[in-house]
């Protein structure tokens, strides 16, 4: 725990009750440089009584305005939990507290209406609210929502910058992507492909994240990688054929192949052991 880093975030607004309350969790578990934090967004979820939603969309929130930012992973029985810091000179610059006297009448006599998102009408009771009902968390399905909002963070990351629109959108679907089988590596790829593709287009030309994940506009990118792989099997397949005949003739070309085609050639079982021997070559 580091009162510094706790002292510094009290004095310092960041827009929301509910972001306060997260960044003080996360700086009670600081240490006087801000690094070292490293908790679930479930546990993080469990001490403020916050929504789950809120806990991980605030974290997002974060790191996308460099108040917090990732230094790496620790591991654990049920995957790995990421590793933050709080950037100090971030938090410095956000708008001091300050007194402001008396607010008269304070307490809102109705219920809230929740907040909007894209104008979209959001609960009726907030978060913390007796009557909001939460889904108990389980540590594995902490750990996997871990690893699937930082994929889908990892893919939106190289889609051009000045084109991301509606984030939030985004990401939930790349995240229904890869549950629906896509691995995330291939539509990383993919989304690189179009980024190099589309590099210096004009902007009537332009696509928005929102829309190019929503008409799945990557499936052309993976249609390439699966097209570029198999004509690298068929290559491999091709030089793999050239070497076994080159020790069935024994010829003077076999003292170029190493030992470790060697050893993938007997494997394929393309040559005997026999047969390279025979070739002057050691198995």
């Amino acid at each position: 725990m580091s009162w510094r880093i706790a002292n510094e975030c009290a004095e310092r607004r960041f827009g929301s009750a509910a972001r306060k309350q997260i960044i003080m969790f996360l700086a009670d578990k600081a240490s006087d440089d801000g690094s070292g934090i490293w908790c679930s967004k479930g546990t993080i979820q469990r001490h403020t009584e916050l929504s789950e939603s809120t806990v991980k969309r605030t974290i997002i929130d974060f790191l996308r305005e460099g108040i917090l930012m990732e230094t790496g992973r620790r591991h654990c029985k049920n995957g790995y939990t990421v590793i933050y810091r709080i950037v100090l000179e971030r938090v410095a610059a956000l708008e001091p507290t300050v007194e402001t006297g008396v607010t008269v009448n304070p307490v809102q006599p109705e219920p809230g209406t929740g907040s909007t998102v894209n104008g979209v009408r959001g609960s009726r009771w907030t978060p913390n609210h007796p009557k909001t009902i939460h889904k108990p968390p389980t540590r594995r399905r902490e750990a996997t929502e871990e690893v699937e909002d930082f994929e889908a963070e990892k893919i939106l990351a190289v889609y051009p910058e000045d084109r991301i629109r509606d984030r939030q959108t985004s990401l939930r679907l790349i995240a229904a992507a890869v549950k629906a089988g896509v691995k995330p590596d291939d539509l990383r790829q993919a989304v690189k492909a179009y980024a190099k593709e589309s590099e210096g287009y004009t902007r009537s030309k332009v696509c928005f994240s929102d829309n190019w994940f929503k008409m799945r506009r990557w499936e052309k990118g993976l249609a390439q990688l699966q097209a570029d792989r198999e004509k690298a099997r068929e290559a491999e397949a091709k030089g793999r054929a050239s070497l076994a005949e080159w020790i069935h003739e024994r010829h003077p070309l076999c003292r170029h192949i190493t030992n470790r085609q060697i050893e993938d050639l007997i494997a394929s079982k393309l040559v005997t052991p026999e047969q390279v021997r025979a070739a002057g070559l050691q198995v």
